[in-house]
């Protein structure tokens, strides 16, 4: 989500009404996050000029680890050097930390493209918002899901319950209390439940994430059942033979 608006927010700013802007002071305490859209803070080193040239050797945009060879427009300016030095910032302080976790698996290839190409300045930002947004389509759709047998049927399901979170813990999660993960089906779910050998149970409610997608809560093992009207609990058939049932 961070990376996303980040991306859409340097698209504007490459496509501004006055020119490509850059921000000269590029780093992560110069945003904030409202209402899930990246917003900057400062905008007072913030410029629309764009280096003047007379042949591309001109043209060299340098980075601590990095330089990139650029070329001199016949107008005299380095082409695209304040969108490239946007593109080349966002991928340094933000897509290096954020994009190689938590991604379904399956999804990890498309980002890495993203990371890989961004870091080599071989794609633009046109290139990247489109590359992001492909990934976000596959994500709400649940296209990314490969065909595999279907584990839902090892599950007995319980409409209008949920059960007290335990101790288990997984990690990515939206809460460092349990294992509290984002699916797009009660499918998906009792496939990820299967691929870990502690869970036994997950519970959906009506939460959702800011793409839409339900949120699972997994379980070691089943507890005391609680009335929830907007829950739906899960357990495995193996699990669901004891007395608390």
């Amino acid at each position: 989500q961070i990376c996303l608006s980040l991306v859409r927010l340097l698209f504007y700013l490459a496509h501004s009404p006055l020119g490509s802007i850059v921000l000269l002071d590029f780093q992560p305490r110069q945003f904030v996050m409202v209402d899930g859209n990246l917003k900057v803070t400062d905008m007072d080193d913030a410029s629309t000029e764009e280096l003047s040239c007379k042949e591309d050797n001109d043209c060299t945009l340098d980075f601590p680890t990095k330089s990139f060879p650029l070329k001199c427009s016949a107008v005299g300016k380095c082409e695209g050097i304040n969108e490239k030095k946007n593109l080349f910032n966002a991928y340094r302080y933000f897509f290096t930390y954020l994009l190689p976790h938590s991604a379904p698996p399956a999804l990890r290839p498309f980002l890495s493209d993203i990371l890989n190409a961004t870091g080599d300045l071989r794609y633009g930002i046109n290139e990247t918002l489109e590359a992001f947004e492909k990934v976000l389509h596959l994500y709400k759709s649940g296209l990314y899901l490969q065909k595999r047998p279907l584990h839902l049927k090892d599950y007995i399901s319980l409409k209008g319950f949920r059960t007290v979170e335990g101790d288990y813990k997984c990690w990515p999660s939206y809460s460092h209390l349990g294992c509290l993960l984002s699916v797009h089906s009660a499918e998906e779910a009792a496939a990820i439940c299967n691929s870990q050998s502690q869970c036994q149970s997950f519970i959906l409610t009506q939460r959702r994430t800011w793409t839409g997608r339900p949120l699972a809560s997994f379980q070691s093992s089943p507890t005391d059942l609680i009335p929830d009207a907007n829950a739906v609990v899960y357990i495995k058939r193996s699990a669901s033979s004891g007395e608390r049932l």
